[in-house]
C-alpha cells in the first residue's frame, strides 16, 4: 500500500491523479499548509524538505513530482501512463514534465513565495509583477511547441497531460485568460470530464 502526502492547490494533485489513473492501492493524507503541518517534526521525518508531494513506498520515500509520476507509470505499466517502450517519446514526456517543474512552477511560486529567493520585500513585489508575464510566455511555448494533439504526445495520453492539467489550473489564480491558449483550454475541459479527475478533485477542493 502506497501512502501519498498532499496539500490542496499544489502540484501534489498530479501525483494523486496518476495514482488514481493507475488504479494503484494507495491512501492519501492531507497536509494542511494553513496549519503549517508541513513543518511538523513528524512530517519532516518523512520529507525533510517540508513540501509535498511525498510518496511512501515499501522501499522508502520518494519526492519531487516528475520522479513520482515516472515511478507510478513504471510501477503500473498496464495503466499506459508513459510510453515506456519508446525511448524518444518517454524522453519527450520527461522533457515537458521537467519544464513544468523547473520553470512554470517556479514562475508561479514567485507570486506568494518570494521569500525563498529574496529577503527584500520590495523584491517580492517585483517578482509578483512578473508572474503573469512569465506564465503567459511559458504557456505560449506549451501551446505552440509542446501540445502535439489532443494530448501532449499527440494521440497518446501520458503523465504530461496530468501534470499540465495540474499546472494549467494555476492560470486562473493568476488572472490569466486561458482562452488565449485554445489547446490548453481544450485539455483542461477534456480532463475535467474524466471520472478520475472528478473523484480526486473532491478531495482537493
Amino acid at each position: 500500500m502506497l501512502k501519498l502526502y498532499y496539500a490542496k492547490n499544489t502540484c501534489a494533485l498530479a501525483v494523486h491523479l496518476a495514482l488514481e489513473w493507475a488504479q494503484a492501492p494507495y491512501e492519501a493524507e492531507l497536509i494542511d499548509f494553513q496549519r503549517q503541518q508541513q513543518r511538523d517534526p513528524a512530517y519532516l521525518a518523512i520529507n525533510p524538505k517540508g513540501r509535498v508531494p511525498a510518496l511512501v513506498t515499501e522501499r522508502g520515500v520518494l519526492t519531487e513530482t516528475p520522479a513520482l509520476l515516472l515511478y507510478v507509470a513504471q510501477e503500473y505499466p498496464r495503466a499506459a501512463l508513459a510510453p515506456l517502450e519508446d525511448h524518444f517519446l518517454l524522453a519527450k514526456m520527461n522533457e515537458i514534465n521537467a519544464y513544468l517543474c523547473s520553470t512554470v512552477h517556479v514562475n508561479h511560486a514567485h507570486k506568494g513565495r518570494g521569500a525563498r529567493w529574496a529577503d527584500d520585500e520590495a523584491a517580492w513585489e517585483s517578482m509578483k509583477r512578473k508572474v503573469a508575464q512569465n506564465l503567459t510566455e511559458n504557456f505560449s511555448l506549451i501551446e505552440g511547441s509542446y501540445l502535439q494533439g489532443p494530448w501532449v504526445l499527440g494521440e497518446r495520453f501520458s503523465t504530461s497531460d496530468i501534470y499540465l492539467f495540474t499546472v494549467a489550473r494555476w492560470l486562473y489564480a493568476n488572472d490569466i485568460d486561458v482562452a488565449q491558449f485554445p489547446k490548453v483550454a481544450a485539455l483542461l475541459q477534456r480532463m475535467n470530464a474524466q471520472p478520475q479527475v472528478q473523484k480526486v478533485m473532491a478531495l482537493h477542493a
